[in-house]
């Protein structure tokens, strides 16, 4: 019978090894060909790893784990049971995530999921470089929040069979994995993903007019290039939206997405409805992520409200999104099961920290 170990004894176990391999590479070195180098990349990326192999030799360092990849259930595109009342209770975890160890130590809490983690051990996992440790610190404990590394990465919302799927459009259209793309890049992409036939155009000029409104989102510091980390997380949703039922997407929502959700519907609506208006907006909302002017408030770790108006990042998004619609949609009522199928792409593309916005919402 196998010995069970805790997560840490499993992380040290796999560093050791990692390091044996490093030793015995160096008494024999190997010339490392550029379709090694390429192959080696596909493989992080149908991994879901968004780290270079040349990170695992840092001593200082933790393993990073082998995430797996999600696997859908039979029943998974059956209507989840999400209701508007009673509001569900939102606690997070007490041990870190990486060393399973309490402290009276400050934790970084995820807002997405409820794992915490040490500020320590994400250094040492080689997830706080530079100036992000700063970042994460001041983000962790206000209202916006900070996504862990897990929850980060929507590209791990996929199955194998959808990465692979992905991973063959990618070749077929000649993306290099990690390369940034400019907007020639990007649109050509586009057109080669929805050619059909020996048509050298697949897309229509509003399309491409689309694509192009789709990257500037991609690209909110106008940098004329967009990160491969964002290209590929807007991919992944749009294959989730492509290949999954609504109801398949809800079930990925955690406790926090759901309960920010129903507070969002409350908020803005009366009763059991909401107006067309207010679910267009709601779209928008959801991205108020990385507002330099968000202050530290003094809400609890686990809060997952909206944003509320009278802060300055609520004040500044509902005077950005408060264009008017047209009469039609005013009248137009919609109910919580509506509001969630309409909403959750939108919520799923808000998690990551980057203030990309990784599918821009219509309008």
């Amino acid at each position: 019978m196998g010995v069970l170990m805790s997560k840490r004894q499993t992380v040290e176990q796999v560093q050791k090894e990692v390091q044996e391999e490093k030793e015995a590479e160096t008494s024999a070195p190997v010339v490392q060909e550029e379709s090694g180098i390429n192959r080696a990349a596909w493989e992080r990326l149908r991994d879901g790893r968004g780290i270079e192999p040349e990170e695992f030799d840092r001593t200082s360092r933790f393993t990073p784990p082998a995430f797996i990849r999600p696997t859908r259930k039979l029943d998974d595109d059956k209507p989840p049971d999400i209701c508007l009342d009673p509001r569900e209770a939102v606690v997070n975890d007490e041990m870190c995530d990486i060393c399973e160890v309490w402290t009276a130590e400050s934790l970084f809490p995820c807002r997405i999921c409820t794992r915490v983690f040490h500020d320590g051990c994400l250094r040492r996992m080689g997830y706080l470089q530079g100036d992000s440790a700063a970042e994460v610190t001041e983000m962790a404990h206000t209202e916006i929040g900070w996504s862990c590394y897990y929850c980060d990465n929507l590209n791990l919302l996929l199955t194998e069979e959808e990465m692979y799927s992905l991973t063959e459009t990618f070749q077929r259209c000649k993306v290099i994995p990690d390369c940034s793309l400019t907007l020639e890049d990007f649109v050509r992409y586009r057109h080669q993903a929805a050619k059909r036939g020996e048509s050298s155009r697949a897309l229509s000029d509003e399309q491409e007019e689309q694509a192009a409104r789709q990257f500037a989102a991609l690209d909110p510091e106008h940098r004329g290039h967009v990160e491969w980390s964002d290209f590929l997380s807007h991919e992944s949703l749009l294959l989730l939206q492509q290949l999954r039922p609504q109801n398949s997407l809800l079930r990925l929502l955690t406790v926090k997405e759901r309960e920010r959700a129903r507070s969002t519907f409350l908020a803005r609506g009366s009763g059991s409805t909401i107006s067309e208006a207010e679910c267009h907006r709601a779209r928008h909302s959801w991205f108020c992520k990385r507002l330099a002017e968000a202050a530290s408030c003094s809400v609890s770790v686990s809060h997952v409200g909206p944003i509320a108006d009278s802060s300055p990042a609520g004040s500044s998004s509902k005077s950005e999104y408060k264009t008017p619609l047209p009469d039609e949609q005013e009248s137009r009522s919609v109910d919580w099961p509506t509001f969630l199928r309409e909403n959750v792409i939108y919520i799923l593309a808000a998690r990551p920290n980057s203030g990309a916005i990784h599918l821009k919402p219509p309008g």
